[in-house]
């Protein structure tokens, strides 16, 4: 006797939510190892830099000392004898008609007061 037998086996359930979860992380992992590897590379290429910037002036310091004190010394500004003797008035405020005078300082911009005592620079 041949029983007829039918074995329907249930289907397995397939879930596909967490494959797609495991794909999702898996390229969120891509993507901060990515980041991580730019901003390595970025940070390789600004150290670099600062370090060629700092071995050029080290090695300009030690080979050409007393060239770069001079040149150092040449772009220093005004000496304080040469201050002292740039020619001086006193500030009142009757003066302001003069195209000459101004109401206040052009390097630092603060108002003059009567009696100021002032420095004027002269044009080369």
């Amino acid at each position: 006797m041949a029983e007829n037998h039918s074995h329907s086996q249930s289907p397995i359930p397939c879930n596909n939510d967490h494959n797609h979860d495991h794909e999702q992380v898996a390229g969120f992992d891509w993507m901060v190892l990515v980041a991580a590897i730019l901003c390595a590379i970025v940070c390789a290429l600004g150290l670099n830099t600062m370090l060629q910037c700092a071995f050029q002036c080290l090695g300009r310091v030690v080979t050409e000392p007393i060239q770069w004190i001079t040149t150092r010394r040449l772009n220093s500004g005004i000496k304080k004898k040469e201050i002292v003797a740039l020619p001086t008035s006193t500030y009142c405020d009757h003066d302001l008609g003069s195209p000459s005078s101004a109401s206040s300082c052009v390097i630092c911009l603060a108002e003059f007061s009567n009696g100021d005592q002032i420095r004027h620079l002269t044009q080369v």
